[in-house]
Parts: C-alpha cells; sequence; structure tokens
C-alpha cells in the first residue's frame, strides 16, 4: 500500500479520537445529574482546586458497578490504531507477528498493542477473549476495543480491533492481507461473539485550579 494512502487514512481515523480528547479536556464532566461551578473570588483570595470523580457506570451484563468502565485512554487508543493502520496490505501468515513476516490476527494485535506497557496479551485469540479485559456492550465500543469471532468453529478463534463506525481492522485469513471490514456486513454480525476493553483507564479524577 502507497504510503501517501496509508498516512491519509491514520489522519482520518485519529481526526475524530483528537478532537474527542480536546473536548473532554474544555468540558467539566456532569456527575450525578449537578455540574460543579467555581465561582470567582477575589485577588487576594488564595488558589481554589476542586476535584471532580467521574460518575460510576453500571454493568448491564451482571448489574455491578465498574468505575470508569467508559473512560477509554484516547492517547494510547490512537497509537494503538495507527500502528496497525500502517501495516495495511501486510501478507496474512499463520504465526506471524511482525511487518516482515506477516501477521496472523492475534500477531496484528499483540503488535499494535506493543508500546502499550499496560497491556500483557497472551498470543492466541481464544486466550485474549477468556481472561483480559473488561467485557463491552457493542453498542459502547470505542476504538482500540478488541473484538471477537467463531469462525467455523464452537470457540473464539478470531480478534480484530475496533475502529469506529462499526469498522474494525485485522488479519482475516490465509491468501488475504491485513484490511478494514465492518461490522454491518452480515457474515462479521453474525459470527460476532464478544468485545474487551483491554487499553488503561484514563485518570479518573479532574482536577481545575482557579487562580
Amino acid at each position: 500500500m502507497r504510503p501517501f494512502f496509508k498516512t491519509w487514512l491514520t489522519i482520518c481515523l485519529l481526526m475524530p479520537l483528537a478532537a474527542h480528547a480536546t473536548n473532554r479536556e474544555q468540558r467539566l464532566p456532569n456527575v450525578n445529574g449537578f455540574t460543579p461551578k467555581v465561582h470567582a473570588t477575589t485577588s487576594s483570595a488564595k488558589s481554589v482546586k476542586l476535584t471532580v470523580k467521574r460518575p460510576t457506570q453500571l454493568s448491564k451484563a451482571n448489574g455491578k458497578a465498574v468505575p470508569g468502565l467508559m473512560a477509554v485512554n484516547t492517547k494510547q487508543s490512537s497509537n494503538v490504531l495507527s500502528r496497525a493502520v500502517n501495516v495495511l496490505g501486510t501478507p496474512y501468515r499463520w504465526g506471524g507477528s511482525s511487518p516482515s513476516k506477516g501477521f496472523d490476527c492475534s500477531g496484528l494485535v499483540k503488535y499494535a498493542f506493543n508500546d502499550v506497557k499496560a497491556v500483557d496479551l497472551p498470543r492466541t485469540s481464544n486466550a485474549m477473549a477468556a481472561g483480559h479485559g473488561q467485557k463491552v456492550e457493542r453498542k459502547d465500543l470505542k476504538p482500540g476495543d478488541l473484538l471477537f469471532f467463531k469462525l467455523k468453529s464452537r470457540q473464539v478463534n478470531h480478534v480484530a480491533i475496533y475502529l469506529g463506525n462499526d469498522r474494525f481492522i485485522h488479519a482475516p485469513r490465509r491468501g488475504k492481507s491485513v484490511s478494514i471490514d465492518t461490522l454491518k456486513k452480515p457474515f462479521w454480525d453474525k459470527n460476532y461473539v464478544i468485545a474487551k476493553r483491554v487499553l488503561p483507564k484514563e485518570q479518573n479524577n479532574l482536577r481545575i485550579v482557579q487562580r
């Protein structure tokens, strides 16, 4: 794949993430229906510090509270997607985990997450699905989440990285190359099993300082 096209595609995919991160820094989160306000003080007043905790989200799967489930680390997510997109067109190779030797599905995921020190994924898609990360409902998918599929098997045997807007990047099978596909296709929709969020969460506290 031509370098220019890869660069253009990377920019298109990562711009929404950058915008999301910027907006979050500018807005004070609504906590349990109440938005804290910081009132002006006199010039002689000391600095005022306000710490706001993000609301706890409930998991529909078991009704238990899962703190910060939706707090996606946008910077690390961008890095993961960038590494994956940069190897678009690399041939599939069973057991492969590098641009020079090719990729299988889990090898591509391991490669994309290689620079995230807090994430140590196992080598197979089934092991990744079994014990790593938090389960995410399909409607709550965020870029960087892992998607798992059962392809002509009783257990998970395929993994992909979610890009957003129902799209994902993966290493499909022998004879194919690393490519982008969509959950809107009947084949992938039918064989979709579960999604996991493995990226570390962002800080749950937001500090606002007024001088």
